[in-house]
């Protein structure tokens, strides 16, 4: 099954929907994905057992918000979780190459949420070295605490796309990710959400970026040094996660900060992010005024 979450005009409310074919069918008794994730399995079972006899609206003529466009938490990141990107990002700043013994988390605020085909705002008084990084998302469907690597899957209620767009400067100049990666619009997500049962195992999908047609990113997801439920065991150590939690998995090489010299994107370029199994996002960046 696969959710979206989209309005019908501009300035309507988001609603929720669900896809069949080329067409969305609007999904009744629930405000939003959140709400309805926090409804538990027999509400999904339920739903993905539904006839939708209504017509529905084509997916091209409507507007697709990110699945949950104001998320209660602070999307869970995981750093350098690609050995390949481990490797060209440690180049770049000389530093020697060590693969992580325990995942690197860091978040990126609510506040920088944004969706699949939306600009991506570049306030250019904060930053000047705006940066790409396809990643898989992961969405809690049920929560829990010291979830064992052998449960941890039964968890994830699904799947979706996410650029973890990132300021190297500000992240330089501050010594730490979180100020860096949280600017607003800095996280396109979507398009769709994918539940786990159609997505299948996380660990096989192709991930790419293409800046204005070019490739960029190119890999494949089981090249990632901690898998989705080794994540999840790690992340739920002593600390509860709960139901819409969304995690960031990494990005492969191929970032702007790891060309020679590094080349970071620039006003009007569309940076597309896929993900085998979900689709494809569509971004643009445009600079604000000064």
């Amino acid at each position: 099954m696969r959710y979206v979450t989209f309005s019908l005009s501009a300035g309507s409310s988001p609603r929720l929907g669900k896809i069949r074919g080329d067409r969305v069918h609007e999904v009744g008794g629930f405000q939003s994905l959140l709400e309805f994730i926090e409804a538990g399995p027999p509400a999904w079972h339920d739903m993905a057992r539904s006839d939708d006899r209504a017509p529905g609206h084509p997916l091209s003529a409507v507007r697709v918000h990110a699945p949950i466009p104001r998320p209660r938490k602070n999307v869970f990141c995981l750093g350098l979780n690609y050995v390949s990107h481990m490797r060209e990002s440690s180049a770049a700043r000389g530093r020697e190459a060590k693969i992580p013994e325990v995942p690197i988390f860091f978040s990126k605020t609510p506040t920088s949420v944004t969706g699949a085909y939306d600009d991506v705002p570049w306030d250019r008084n904060a930053t000047e070295q705006v940066d790409y990084e396809a990643e898989l998302g992961v969405i809690i469907g049920i929560g829990g605490k010291n979830i064992p690597r052998a449960r941890a899957l039964e968890h994830v209620f699904g799947y979706t796309i996410i650029n973890d767009v990132s300021a190297r400067d500000i992240q330089i100049r501050h010594m730490q990710w979180h100020k860096g990666k949280s600017l607003d619009g800095f996280c396109p997500m979507g398009p769709y959400v994918v539940t786990a049962d159609e997505f299948g195992d996380p660990q096989t999908k192709r991930i790419a970026l293409r800046l204005n047609g070019e490739t960029r990113q190119n890999a494949n997801t089981k090249d990632m040094i901690f898998a989705v439920d080794v994540t999840i065991e790690w992340l739920s150590r002593g600390m509860t996660i709960e139901p819409g939690d969304i995690i960031a998995t990494g990005t492969p090489e191929g970032v702007g900060l790891g060309r020679t010299p590094p080349e970071y994107m620039k006003d009007g370029d569309l940076f597309e992010t896929e993900i085998e199994g979900i689709g494809t996002m569509r971004n643009r960046l445009v600079a604000e005024p000064r």
